[in-house]
């Protein structure tokens, strides 16, 4: 099995899922990591992506996003990312954005972990901002 190296490993993980969306396919997989695996269980969590599941061990783990059932659209209309390897984009707890009225998440790297947004408010806490799911 060939393993690719990525240098931005979350990049690589929105990229999969935006292009899985634009040619209707209901299920991604990809190498494991614990950051990509924390980050589709928040959209899990949030209903964007209907189940995750790691299979393997060791090196050979592979994560698996079921964005959709079949004959269903998908319900992500729009992922970007916000914070690159190259300038990483840093707020506190006040300048946290909120997407699209509040319909959308945007996923924060804290002290305490991966969170969403909202919840990042509500512990008054801020951190690295990953990436916005609409």
């Amino acid at each position: 099995m060939n393993i690719i190296v990525t240098t931005d490993p979350i990049a690589d993980l929105l990229a999969r899922i935006r292009n899985a969306i634009a040619v209707g396919k209901a299920e991604i997989s990809l190498p494991h990591s614990k950051m990509k695996a924390a980050i589709a269980q928040l959209f899990k969590a949030n209903n964007f992506v209907d189940d995750v599941r790691i299979s393997g061990e060791g090196i050979d783990r592979t994560l698996t996003l079921v964005l959709n059932g079949t004959g269903q659209n998908a319900r992500i209309t729009e992922i970007d990312r916000l914070s690159k390897p190259g300038r990483r984009y840093y707020v506190n707890a006040q300048e946290i954005p909120v997407v699209k009225h509040g319909r959308g998440i945007v996923v924060v790297s804290t002290s305490k972990g991966l969170m969403t947004g909202d919840e990042a408010k509500a512990q008054r806490i801020g951190g690295e901002l990953i990436c916005k799911v609409y």
